[in-house]
């Protein structure tokens, strides 16, 4: 018998139990860093289980240790979003205007169910729970929850990290293990085009900010084709365009956007700043001016590959190679980053599409298929059982 195959079936045997925690969470979501009730619970489930556990991390975050020696973290994010929920189900949102549309409740299930199966058999060395407020936003100095757990300790002694992210895109059952960078470096900016306004009538005694804003947005929308190589995954959005006008006969003296920039490197991150500067200068060139605010978000994540390797060996033992499978990165992004630059981490996908009914991340109708969560517990659980024995053994 497979020395992973206790495992599987500890997991599968509490299929039900993440399952029923999954829709309790999902009822009563909670925003960034006013996670408390989930943070509550989750500290609650985990003294109940033995671990030594510490609140208040990182704000609303919780840690829990269990054991000595060798130190593994497994990582759960917990918030939810500013969503309404649409989809009419026994274990709707009971939270107006606040959802779990990505799949946090999942993660905080099936972290809370490995803690369980971890303490059971295992090897001498010691595991850490980071369930870990503020993935989704950062707070008023732009801090995730990630950022603000490393600065309160939570990896102080721990060896390696690993989590995982529901993907609705993925058949249930099934889970993408992928080498390199798997999610994109995230940067936001927020742009102001300054003119002159006046008469609709007399365009020519003005500096129109939206005939300028246009030209701006056909320049900025050439960076990824033109100044970035092809060989390089990069995305450049523009996601706001407002007028200082509301009316035809107005022309704008001012238009703000704001937009989205991904990238997998950070050369490529660097020039897709500079690019983005060099593009706002056609304001300049056209008579009229620019204020541009960059803002820096979340780096790439990055699969260190001895801890990738591991994992993806615990998931073929666990439930074969046919179901660990290759997709390309996402352009996704994950605070989870800011963890991985810190310590050798892995991030895996976890499957759950709705068969014939595929779900959209962060939408009002966001679902997922939940009958394969099991085999993300297990695979948390034995790949932190495999990394303390080969940490330790370094």
């Amino acid at each position: 018998m497979s020395t992973a195959t206790p495992v599987i079936e500890s997991a599968r045997q509490l299929q039900n139990e993440i399952v029923k925690m999954r829709r309790h969470l999902h009822e009563h979501p909670e925003l960034s860093f006013l996670e408390n009730e989930t943070a509550k619970l989750a500290a609650g489930q985990l003294k109940d289980l033995g671990y030594k556990v510490r609140e208040g991390v990182g704000k609303t975050g919780v840690t829990a240790d269990l054991g000595t020696g060798t130190m593994v973290a497994i990582r759960a994010d917990m918030d939810a979003l500013p969503i309404d929920e649409g989809n009419q189900v026994g274990y709707k949102s009971k939270n107006q205007g606040v959802m779990h549309a990505c799949g946090h409740d999942a993660h905080v299930s099936c972290a809370l169910a490995a803690a369980k199966i971890l303490t059971g058999d295992r090897a001498d060395g010691a595991i850490r729970m980071v369930m870990q407020p503020a993935e989704e936003y950062g707070d008023e100095e732009g801090k995730s929850g990630a950022v603000r757990m490393i600065e309160d300790g939570a990896l102080e002694g721990v060896s390696a990290i690993i989590g995982q992210h529901i993907d609705a895109s993925l058949p249930a059952g099934k889970v993408a293990i992928l080498h390199g960078a798997v999610m994109a470096a995230v940067d936001g900016f927020s742009l102001t085009i300054k003119g002159k306004g006046g008469h609709g009538a007399y365009p020519e005694t003005t500096i129109d900010a939206i005939v300028i804003g246009a030209q701006v947005v056909q320049a900025i929308q050439q960076i990824v084709s033109r100044r970035i190589s092809a060989l390089e995954p990069a995305v450049v959005t523009i996601g706001a365009f407002r007028s200082s006008s509301s009316r035809g006969n107005v022309i704008a003296e001012e238009v703000r956007m704001e937009g989205t920039i991904r990238s997998f490197n950070d050369d490529v991150r660097k020039l897709l700043k500079e690019e983005l500067e060099r593009a706002c200068g056609v304001a300049r060139a056209l008579g009229g001016d620019y204020v541009l605010k960059y803002e820096l978000g979340y780096p790439a994540t990055v699969n260190n590959s001895e801890v990738i390797d591991i994992m993806r060996a615990a998931a073929i033992d666990l439930i074969g190679e046919q179901n660990v499978v290759d997709i390309r990165p996402k352009t996704w992004s994950e605070d989870f980053s800011f963890f991985a630059e810190q310590v050798p981490g892995a991030f895996m996908f976890l499957g759950a599409e709705i068969e014939g009914d595929r779900r959209s991340h962060h939408s009002p109708l966001f679902d997922i298929d939940e009958s394969g969560l099991y085999v993300g517990t297990a695979i948390l659980a034995e790949t932190a059982r495999r990394l303390v024995v080969h940490f330790d053994s370094k």
